[in-house]
């Protein structure tokens, strides 16, 4: 097991330098001087070479690259070409916010995908089994930020129970934080939460098949019964690989729930520093981004490994 751990670390650290590599040198490759974006078009060549080298464009890419990530670990991101602020305390504010986001979304879309993903499992030759398959469907279909938009409509404009947008800090007025955060957490999580019921009634419906399930049924246990105390741990690594894939992609989809509930995390710093053409705050937040999608990958291979003994013993 430990073997595999260190197999798993390594396979993450060359995969994050290879993600430095490739995202530095693409945005290297996207047209524009950052000199000239910043100072605009009438700057002279004097104040052009100044900024350069302030900026530090003005040295070899190579060496460009190993101050920037060299830094990284320390949690320096550099200086915002636009703003000449320091991008590291706006990345590290940002980060804590979307990741209360996505881990609320995600937990939410668990909540909602196992037991009805279950239930769709154990009835799926009911009627209320097909209901429930059917309502899953409709929510695979809907996009993250049409489902935003429609429950502002009905719950912020209609009915007045929640704001329409904004953030309030957890620790400043938590109240307030659980009125602001419901819509954005819904929005995200009913559409993944959708995705991840198709699975696992999908993984259930395969652990029922199997011997050793019926095996407890003949023994006395109900059909439901039967599946939690014996079936779900089985059921749960192929559930585990797409929620991983899911939570990934909450992140990225965080990007444009927080453009509709006018949310201060990493995606409106994203979105704002490509409009800006911030280069090295775009190149900062990506990388961000990447570093923690590797992570969760990580910890996925870890919990392969607590879940499935079968992994333990070939470990």
């Amino acid at each position: 097991m430990g073997l595999r751990l260190l197999i798993n670390a390594a396979r993450f650290a060359v995969t994050f330098i290879a993600a430095t590599v490739a995202v530095f040198f693409f945005m290297r490759a996207v047209p524009g001087d950052p000199a000239q974006i910043a100072l605009g078009v009438n700057a002279t060549p004097e104040l052009l070479a100044a900024t350069r080298r302030e900026f530090g464009t003005d040295r070899p890419l190579v060496v460009q690259y190993f101050d920037w990530v060299l830094g990284l670990p320390r949690g320096d991101f550099g200086v915002s070409y636009v703003t000449r602020q320091d991008i590291s305390p706006q990345v590290l504010d940002r980060v804590q916010v979307s990741l209360i986001l996505v881990g609320l979304a995600m937990l939410a879309a668990l909540l909602i995908a196992i037991p009805f993903g279950t239930l769709m499992a154990v009835r799926h030759r009911q009627v209320s089994g097909v209901l429930l398959s059917g309502l899953s469907q409709v929510g695979v279909a809907i996009p993250g930020f049409l489902a935003g938009i429609m429950l502002v409509v009905v719950f912020a404009v209609g009915l007045g129970w929640f704001p329409a947008n904004g953030w309030t800090p957890p620790g400043e007025d938590f109240g307030d934080f659980l009125r602001r955060v419901c819509l954005p957490v819904l929005a995200l999580a009913s559409v993944q939460g959708a995705v991840l019921s198709r699975y696992v009634r999908s993984a259930v419906l395969e652990i029922m098949s199997e011997d050793y399930l019926r095996t407890a049924r003949a023994k006395g246990l109900g059909k439901l019964e039967a599946l939690v105390k014996h079936g779900l741990r089985n059921a749960a690594i192929p559930v585990l690989t797409v929620a991983s894939v899911q939570l990934a992609a909450l992140i990225i989809g965080a990007v444009v729930i927080e453009r509709v509930f006018v949310i201060p995390g990493l995606g409106s710093m994203l979105l704002d520093a490509v409009g800006n053409r911030d280069l090295l705050t775009v190149q900062s937040v990506v990388m961000v981004l990447v570093a923690i999608t590797l992570i969760i990958n990580l910890v996925v291979d870890v919990l392969y490994t607590v879940l499935d003994p079968r992994i333990r013993k070939k470990a």
